[in-house]
């Protein structure tokens, strides 16, 4: 049972619940078309969007008995145009609810409570406690940014919102007002797809503004309190990147953007430096120190300002100026300022030249598929690509000679290709070998597909002993997870393999992703199967010498493998690998948690905390017991059996389509993936890409993946006679309960009023049905193992933010179901209908009530 603080509710009321209803007021002078009257008839329209939802209306009755009642507009433009400045007005309410929650984030959390590295020092002062792992075993958090931009905001709004949250902790009225007036004026919406590089940048804004101050003050901080408990021979956290590097299903990512990004990501830290360095020696006066301190800046500026960056620069060299810095002023000046120096040092330590180090990924069938036009153009292979053996793979991929020539490919992919492995080589020259170090496969299969990056770096002119690259084998799917094993053990027999690996340190990186899982196999057995694959592959590597690390490909919802990430870490036990944390944080996931310093330091702590606090705790305890690991088994076996029944409903993707804004996604220019692998005119479930899938879901308000299975595997441990040791496994293993709290989350973001028309559709009311009676058995389950009678009640703070977040959004839910049904009849009508010409704004309206959806969730896509 969660431990309830009253008072962090109470602030939360009166710090965020109260103002939002004071604040929300100065919308009424916002700059909008008839702001006055916006607002008022959309509080009106949110009270007929509930009433007419509790008398079983449809979103199409509601919308037209609102335009009836409530107002004059008769055309089918008038009232569209209504909705759209309603859509208007909700983005912006979204936004102050956002940045008064970022504003209250202090107030609201314990920095010395549960979690945070003020705890963890109290924790390993006990005497009874052995840290000799801790101080033994080098660990570390990385937190790769990645190119999943489900956060809608663009930069300036971004900036705005950064602004808003200052002034409304200062209670600066005038100022709030202010940025609210800016906010009216300033566009939410992208006209145009963004670049991979407009991405990068979008994510360097966070690096800058968010992260290079908070990741400097947890590192002070640790390397103060923890000094002598835990191993500091590395940064405790460390960033990586995928923007510009994750080229799978992505045509625009190509060699010279990942070069660029990279260029990018080096001189915005030395910027960062470089303004730290000018602080300091404003500070830095005494005659000892200030010609020390300016030679760094003049360096610093050089590189800032200058036109080709310094072969002579290194992170190393200003750390030892620095610490020669420190050294006189620790001597002859009392250690004045000396803690800002640490600081300083302890950020170089952890971001290099790099920033953030830059992975590559791609998909597997793309290697393939080069291989296969290699072995037609040459006399590389014994015979074609696709005729060869998975032995004769293995080993003739081991012995490939560098090309003398590129040569001329028919696919700019397989020219890419190549040209991605000669960029990682110019990267580690410019921004040191951490800048970009790791090579991805989607959808790893086999052995030979982790060989196939070997031999492309071999291709590429790279000789195996100055490999200098980590090559990372993804396993997504519930079939690739059962197969991980396997393929790990064919690769560590390998004998050139084995000894790349003896060269990198005698550790292996396995990347295994949430969202393909979920969508694949259903939220019980996606989350059983990561488990039982770490499981494996920790005893596996073991076996053979090897350290293996973890990298979780997790999104923001508990679809993907988000929700309370940290309390699954914290989880772990001795039977899974926790050398360090690795995990991926998308786009909306980093606004939302890690948006401000505030937010970013105590959620940081939180992973720091998990993965400490579990090596020290854990040591001699398994993640489940013999008991719990065949009952969730078995679980995981009845929500997939549940699952897959759904999954193969005849009209599963058509129902998703239909009734949702699935088909919308690849206009709403949010990124620059497309939202589908592949050009199969025909949608299927391998080629759509989570995002999509899950936000889709998530703005019908089903958020089928985060639940659906688990009421029929509970009710089937139930008939077993099995229920008291579901209880039992809820009560004494932090992992499962850790899964039932996020299914709550999940569940509380759901309203079914909002689809109930479709119960009685000829064609889509049996899955609804489905759907629907799904959702009632997992909450009815779900209460009973959480003895409560509400969601996500042990959870009060987070339950009250989602329920008012889901009330902001209603009309937009709403206006979008209204638009979608719209789109249909003008689809299926004459195209002589005098509101024919009305579709494409219709379809324009869906996709702008996809943004304050989304954005509002927090953590819906």
């Amino acid at each position: 049972m969660a431990k309830i603080d009253p008072a962090a509710l109470q602030q939360f009321k009166s710090e965020v619940a109260l103002k939002f209803q004071l604040y929300n007021s100065l919308f009424t002078s916002l700059p909008f078309h008839r702001i006055e009257k916006t607002g008022i008839l959309l509080s009106v329209l949110l009270n007929v969007c509930e009433e007419g939802y509790k008398k079983k209306k449809t979103p199409l009755q509601i919308l037209d008995d609102f335009f009836a009642s409530h107002t004059s507009f008769r055309t089918e433009q008038e009232k569209a145009d209504l909705l759209f400045r309603f859509v208007q007005y909700v983005e912006r309410q979204v936004v102050l609810f956002d940045a008064l929650e970022d504003a209250a984030f202090s107030k609201i959390n314990d920095f010395s409570g549960p979690g945070t590295l003020k705890q963890l020092a109290s924790f390993l002062q006990q005497p009874d406690l052995d840290t000799s792992q801790l101080e033994k075993n080098p660990f570390c958090v990385r937190m790769v940014l990645t190119a999943h931009p489900t956060q809608f905001y663009p930069g300036s709004v971004l900036g705005i919102i950064h602004d808003l949250a200052k002034a409304l902790q200062e209670n600066n009225t005038s100022l709030v007002n202010s940025y609210l007036q800016q906010l009216g004026k300033t566009p939410f919406f992208k006209k145009q797809k963004p670049t991979p590089f407009d991405e990068a940048m979008s994510l360097i804004w966070y690096l800058d503004n968010v992260f290079y101050p908070a990741v400097g003050k947890i590192l002070s901080y640790a390397d103060s309190e923890l000094a002598g408990k835990v191993n500091n021979n590395q940064p405790l956290l460390q960033m990586g990147f995928w923007p510009g590097g994750d080229r799978d299903g992505n045509p625009f990512v190509t060699a010279d953007t990942t070069i660029q990004v990279a260029a990018a990501l080096r001189s915005s830290i030395i910027k960062q430096y470089y303004l730290d360095v000018r602080r300091l020696k404003r500070r830095l006066t005494f005659k000892e120190t200030d010609q020390l301190i300016g030679d760094l800046e003049k360096q610093l500026y050089n590189e800032v300002f200058g036109e080709q960056p310094s072969r002579s620069l290194s992170a190393d060299s200003m750390i030892r100026q620095l610490q020669q810095v420190r050294d006189t002023i620790v001597l002859q000046h009392n250690g004045l300022f000396a803690d800002r120096i640490d600081n300083l040092i302890q950020k170089i330590r952890a971001f290099g030249l790099f920033y953030a180090s830059l992975d590559v990924r791609q998909d597997s069938s793309v290697h393939e598929s080069f291989f296969e036009v290699i072995s037609q153009s040459g006399n590389i292979f014994s015979g074609l690509y696709s005729s060869l053996t998975p032995e004769e793979r293995l080993d003739q991929l081991s012995k490939l000679p560098a090309l003398a020539t590129d040569p001329t490919f028919r696919e700019a992919v397989h020219a890419d290709t190549l040209a991605s492995v000669k960029a990682i080589a110019r990267i580690q020259q410019e921004n040191g070998e951490i800048g970009c170090h790791r090579y991805i496969i989607s959808h790893c299969t086999s052995a030979a597909n982790v060989m196939e990056v070997f031999g492309l770096f071999l291709l590429g002119g790279w000789k195996k002993e100055e490999l200098t690259v980590d090559i990372v084998p993804l396993f997504e799917t519930i079939e690739d997870l059962l197969q991980a094993g396997a393929i790990m053990d064919a690769l560590y027999q390998l004998p050139v393999y084995r000894e790349h690996l003896k060269r990198r340190g005698d550790k292996q990186t396995i990347m295994l992703g949430f969202s393909d899982g979920t969508k694949d196999g259903g939220y019980l057995m996606a989350n059983f199967s990561i488990l039982q694959a770490k499981k494996e592959l920790t005893a596996l590597s073991a076996k053979y010498g090897l350290d293996v690390l973890f990298f979780d490909g997790r999104g923001g919802p508990p679809a993907r493998g988000g929700g309370k990430t940290h309390k699954f870490y914290a989880s772990m036990g001795k039977d899974v690998s926790s050398k360090e944390i690795q995990l991926t944080i998308q786009g909306q996931t980093i606004s939302s948690n890690f948006g401000t310093i505030d937010a970013a330091q105590f959620n940081m702590e939180q992973l720091l905390n998990a993965g400490l606090s579990a090596a020290a705790k854990h040591s001699t305890r398994a993640t489940l017991d013999q008991g719990q690991e065949a009952l969730l088994l078995q679980l995981a076996n009845d929500g997939f059996n549940a699952y897959s029944a759904l999954k193969n409903h005849p009209t599963f993707l058509e129902y998703l389509s239909h009734a949702s804004a699935l088909r919308f996604y690849a206009a709403t220019n949010i990124g620059s993936r497309p939202a589908k692998r592949g050009s199969a005119t025909r949608l299927s479930l391998s080629d759509l890409r989570a995002i999509p899938f899950v936000g889709a879901w998530s703005q019908l308000k089903q958020n089928v993946t985060g639940y659906y299975g688990v009421g029929t595997a509970l009710k089937l441990a139930e008939e077993r006679g099995e229920w008291k040791k579901v209880k039992e496994m809820y009560q004494h293993s932090l992992f499962f309960k850790t899964l039932i709290d996020n299914c709550e989350m999940a569940m509380l973001k759901c309203y079914f009023p909002l689809t109930s028309h479709l119960a009685d559709h000829k064609e889509f009311g049996e899955i609804w049905h489905m759907i629907y009676s799904e959702y009632e058995l997992t909450r009815k389950y779900v209460l009973l193992l959480s003895g409560n009678t509400e969601l996500m009640a042990d959870y009060p703070v987070e339950q009250l933010s989602v329920s008012m977040r889901e009330r902001i959004v209603l009309p937009l839910t709403t206006i979008q179901q209204y638009a979608i049904t719209r789109v249909r009849e003008l689809e299926a009508g004459s195209p002589h209908d005098p509101a024919a010409g009305m579709k494409t704004t219709y379809e324009k309206l869906v996709m702008r009530c996809s943004f304050g959806i989304i954005n509002a969730g927090r953590n819906s896509a």
